[in-house]
């Protein structure tokens, strides 16, 4: 169930990506959305192995901040290596 909130919120992400971002021909539009679920289910795979709860506001802020600067920072790192 709390994949599908991740989830969830990454199509929000892709909503607000295409305004917030810089625009770019080198990717999709759903690639940033894609790069924050994938990030976002990583994270809450291993803050739930290290132990935190699910009913715990940390592991929720660190996969809700979590998830846009993954998608903020991969799709700057994208951008610059297809531009090389």
């Amino acid at each position: 169930m709390e994949l599908a909130v991740i989830f969830v919120y990454a199509l929000l992400l892709a909503l607000v990506a295409p305004f917030v971002l810089p625009k770019s021909d080198f990717y999709g539009r759903l690639v940033p959305a894609s790069i924050a679920l994938a990030a976002g289910a990583l994270l809450w795979i291993v803050l739930t192995w290290l132990g935190f709860s699910q009913q715990e506001a940390w592991i929720w802020f660190i996969v809700m901040l979590g998830m846009p600067a993954a998608a903020w920072f991969a799709v700057g790192y994208l951008h610059k290596t297809r531009e090389a």
